[in-house]
């Protein structure tokens, strides 16, 4: 079958950034400039033209910039993003005849024959008969002046009148007729009319805290401030997590996390130690959503689900004074959304459909065998009235999204269909573009990473189990680099109240120490399950097991937030340093440098431009002296270029030699550069490759080095 237009000579192949050719969106943040590269070429030896094309949604039609070529037929271009939500991009491409032409009569020019010349090899050359290259040109000039108007048509045409005089002089010697100009004016009224287009590839931007954010998960249910020794701790309120906000603001967090804040269920509620025989007083799990029998205690409308709120913690007017204080401290409070249902959920009742049923009539409620856990029912995502339950499902996010909530971090995403979540996400980002959503997902890679691609702006990984420095290493090369990095942002976790690693379980403070700094630079978000963390805790309920001992999912808890030994002080070193170091709120940077140690990791992250991964343009380049180096992405400021080391044996100390990439950093061989260790403020003289640290677990566990140039 022929193709409809046959006069289509470019073929436009490896575009990227895309997401499984185009199915989903890649996504970049607002401010950022869109890398685009795609091989393009065509038959023969003409040249070829081509352009980016791009619009936000919004925008009428599309801006464009030309493309420019590379190596090995290798083209990029790149646009800005200002503005968050969905975008477009394309390319064109097609044969240039202008500006082949251009290069062959150059050619023709540079091979004609001087009967003056003292060479008798270029007295003697064949004649390139320059007046018919010369007409052909002023048709090509005639051909572009008809696709331009005003004055510049009036010139085009001029110069084609010039080339059509020249080639009438029959002149023995001919130089190049065209000026700069006269090769510019041509080159705005190409000729597209057999272009080779690419569909369009789809973008969506995020703000900047989708990039770089600091999360602190609290319970506020244990917010209450410290009980005598001799009386129980009481419930706490939203009133009182509003006191904590400065502290925690001050430790430099930007985003509050609290879990469910709902009714609790009462059928089958767990007590201490996730015991199936509670007390009387036992709180139940935040998880175990819904109560619809506790009435009048409710002053929401919406009784007892996951639009209510706990009477404990306090009114609605409560929650959104609480929403506004933690803005007025400069961070954001999260919710977490969790789709499943204690016994008494209204849902229950009132839509009996949406739960799976068992031959014998019960409900059936989640487990993962031998597990057991009689206090939560998950729902049926195929049940006959789906269509119902994802609607529901989207009016609960949508009521805290009215409620002024902007960020939710979303409990196991990945026990309910990916279609649910890429018609849901897509529903509430189209009215709120700036919402963020972080998968809770400790799942495989390819549920994860659709997970991501269906909408998740964020997603926990699995840095918590990453311990050993190979395996750090080959994981964060997988995930901040294309092609994941352009669907999927982590946020690392080296706690959560569902796992204490046994890594912190037998490495005390200093394991703590470790993963902190790990968390803190090696990805540009990340969260603490504090005061969990900052204290230390590091008790399992039994050996072998990954939940805490008197974990808090199940009951109140005490925290000294005075302890002396709370790691509160380093917590708040770190965030300082994220914030005033621009390398560190970004991934994409990232780069590792070998270190002669196994318990040593090294590695770097910069706002210097590193060698794209698509193109071989920055690697073809040579490193520029310092006076040359590109300052920083945004305004004039210099480059920022971090250097961390971790020691990651949390019992004894290690040292070793770094073989630098001094071309990764910026540096010249055989240059001085000073590195200051922000962690303590000393300033070392470094030269050159090799260099040697030495690391203590307990006073020293890491450097974090600022990079600066001494000789420039």
């Amino acid at each position: 079958m022929k193709p409809d237009e046959g006069r289509r000579r470019v073929v436009i192949e490896e575009v990227q950034p895309q997401v499984d050719y185009g199915v989903a969106p890649a996504r970049r943040f607002l401010g950022d400039s869109v890398a685009v590269s795609a091989a393009i070429f065509c038959d023969g030896h003409d040249h070829i033209a081509a352009r980016l094309l791009w619009k936000h949604q919004s925008d009428p039609g599309w801006q464009s910039t030309p493309m420019t070529a590379l190596v090995n037929d290798l083209w990029s271009a790149s646009f800005p993003v200002d503005r968050i939500g969905p975008w477009s991009f394309t390319i064109q491409a097609w044969v240039d005849h202008f500006d082949t032409w251009c290069a062959d009569l150059k050619k023709r020019l540079a091979a004609q024959p001087d009967p003056a010349s003292s060479d008798p090899a270029k007295r003697n050359l064949p004649p390139q008969d320059i007046p018919l290259a010369l007409t052909i040109g002023a048709a090509l000039f005639d051909q572009i002046a008809s696709r331009a108007k005003g004055a510049d048509a009036k010139q085009l045409k001029s110069i084609a009148a010039s080339l059509r005089a020249l080639a009438g002089k029959n002149s023995t010697l001919y130089e190049y007729p065209l000026t700069p100009e006269d090769e510019a004016l041509a080159v705005r009224y190409p000729d597209p009319s057999f272009a080779s287009t690419v569909g369009e590839l789809r973008l969506w931007v995020d703000r900047e805290r989708a990039r770089f954010s600091s999360w602190y998960e609290l319970f506020p249910r244990s917010a209450a401030p410290t009980a005598k020794e001799d009386r129980p701790a009481r419930h706490g309120t939203f009133a009182d997590v509003e006191l904590l906000l400065p502290e925690i603001a001050a430790m430099g967090f930007d985003i509050l996390y609290l879990p469910p804040i709902h009714p609790i269920g009462r059928a089958f509620r767990k007590g201490p130690n996730n015991s199936t025989t509670p007390g009387p007083d036992a709180e139940g799990s935040p998880w175990a959503i819904g109560d619809s029998r506790i009435g009048d205690l409710l002053v929401d409308p919406c009784e007892g689900g996951h639009k209510s709120i706990h009477p404990s913690l306090g009114t609605p007017a409560d929650f959104d004074r609480l929403l506004a204080a933690t803005r007025a401290n400069g961070m954001e409070l999260a919710l977490d959304i969790a789709f499943q249902c204690s016994p008494d959920h209204p849902w229950v009742t009132e839509h009996p459909d949406w739960f799976l049923h068992r031959p014998d009539g019960t409900i059936q409620y989640a487990e993962n065998p031998p597990k057991k856990y009689q206090d939560i029912y998950p729902l049926n995502f195929e049940s006959p009235d789906w269509r119902a339950l994802w609607d529901e499902l989207r009016s609960v996010f949508q009521f805290w999204i009215d409620r002024g909530v902007r960020v939710f971090r979303v409990d196991n995403p990945h026990t309910k269909p990916l279609a649910f979540w890429q018609w849901c996400l897509a529903e509430l980002h189209r009215d709120a573009p700036d919402a963020i959503f972080l998968a809770e997902a400790f799942t495989r890679p390819h549920l994860m990473y659709g997970l991501a691609k269906r909408g998740f702006t964020q997603s926990y990984t699995y840095f918590t189990w990453r311990t050993e420095k190979s395996e750090l290493q080959s994981y964060f090369e997988e995930i901040t680099k294309p092609p994941v990095s352009d669907f999927f942002t982590p946020n690392l976790w080296p706690n959560t109240p569902d796992i204490l690693h046994a890594s912190l379980q037998a490495g005390s403070r200093a394991a703590f120490q470790q993963r902190l700094i790990l968390a803190t630079t090696l990805a540009a978000s990340y969260g603490i399950y504090g005061p969990a963390f900052e204290l230390c805790e590091n008790v399992p309920i039994k050996p072998g097991s990954e939940e805490y001992l008197h974990s808090e999912k199940y009951e109140i808890r005490r925290w000294n937030r005075r302890d002396p030994n709370s790691l509160a002080p380093l917590i708040t070193l770190l965030n300082q340093i994220r914030r005033t170091n621009p390398a560190l709120q970004s991934d994409l940077s990232l780069h590792f440098h070998p270190v002669d140690n196994p318990h040593l990791i090294a590695y770097s992250k910069s706002t210097l431009k590193p060698p794209p991964p698509l193109t071989l343009a920055e690697t073809l380049t040579p490193v520029p002296p310092p006076a040359a180096r590109p300052a920083a992405a945004s305004g004039t400021e210099p480059a920022n270029t971090i250097l961390v080391v971790v020691n990651l044996d949390p019992h004894y100390e290690q040292s070793g030699w770094i073989d630098l990439d001094l071309k990764q950093l910026g540096i010249r061989h055989d240059e001085t550069f000073d590195v200051e260790d922000l962690l303590t403020g000393i300033h070392y003289q470094w030269h050159d490759r090799s260099n040697y640290v030495a690391l203590n677990t307990t006073t020293q566990p890491a450097h974090i080095f600022r990079l600066t140039c001494t000789n420039a």
